[in-house]
Parts: C-alpha cells; structure tokens; sequence
C-alpha cells in the first residue's frame, strides 16, 4: 500500500497516513485528485479505480471514504478486508465510531491503523490481538499521566512541585 486517506463526503481530509516518500505538495495534489475522483463516482459504481500506475480502492462507510492507493500486482480485495478491518478496530475502540471520534481522537485513530499496518503492509490480522495491544498502551499512558500528577518535578523536570499548583494555599 502507497497510503491511506479518509475523507468525508464533503472533502475534508480526516487522516492521511503515507507510506512511500512525498513532498507535501504533491501529496496535497493527489489528495486533492483523489477525492474529487472518488466523491464524483456514483454510489453503484466498482471501487476500484486505475489513476496513473496504482489502483485505488476505495470504500464509504456512514460519512466517511476510506480510499487506498496500492501498486498493479497488489491484490484490491485484500485491500478491501484491510479498510473493513480498520473500521472493525476503529468500531470497537470508539464503540461505533463516527466521524467526529477520527477529528477529536486523530492520534488514537492513527495509533490504531500503526498497531494494524506496517509500512503499508498488515503486520497484524488478529483484532483481539490489535486491541490487545491497544488497551496496553493506554494504561501504559494512564499510568505515565498519573505518575506526573503524582510526582511532577521527578518525572518532568521541567515541572517543580511549586509550578504544578501541588503546594498552593
């Protein structure tokens, strides 16, 4: 896989992951080609696309596109299991995900498709073992956070207890 984008029916881009070397000009370029191709495509029509040497494929869940650019050998169903599998994640983490959980919770929804894919490949096929992996790191995180509220000038530096508000009368 090339990369990945999700945008919504109205053109915005929501996530944009890349997994081959770009300037940011041209990828805004083919960001903005691409949707423009997939938002004016009718809802019958195959998801398949061919655009220059890639095919792209691309799936609408509720307000969102899901669209991938992968190479002409690749395979566009897989393609297709690996854009239902990241909804799948995406709906048992955010419990029915929409559209406002990908702009709110981006890095989740990206941290989400890193734990899946692996330069543009899956690394992992099993959801159980995806959200296992998951939930680890985010009580890894809830136990950082608390360990600096707790103890703020010896795990950040930065913070002394007196600028943390913990000694304030």
């Amino acid at each position: 896989m090339q990369f990945m984008l999700l945008f919504s029916r109205q053109g915005k881009l929501r996530l944009q992951k890349w997994y081959v070397p770009l300037s940011d000009k041209e990828k805004k370029k083919i960001t903005r080609e691409l949707v423009q191709m997939v938002l004016a495509r009718k809802p019958k029509m195959c998801s398949f696309l061919e655009w220059r040497d890639l095919k792209i494929v691309y799936k609408r869940y509720a307000s969102l596109y899901f669209c991938c650019a992968i190479e002409d050998q690749d395979n566009e169903l897989i393609t297709l299991e690996i854009i239902h599998r990241y909804v799948e994640l995406l709906d048992k983490y955010f419990g029915s995900v929409c559209e406002l959980d990908i702009i709110f919770n981006f890095e989740k929804a990206y941290f989400i498709l890193d734990e899946f894919l692996l330069g543009g490949e899956a690394q992992e096929t099993s959801k159980k073992n995806v959200l296992k992996a998951i939930e680890q790191a985010d009580l890894l995180q809830e136990n950082l956070d608390f360990q600096i509220r707790l103890f703020p000038g010896v795990l950040n530096p930065s913070m002394s207890a007196e600028s943390s508000g913990l000694f304030q009368s």
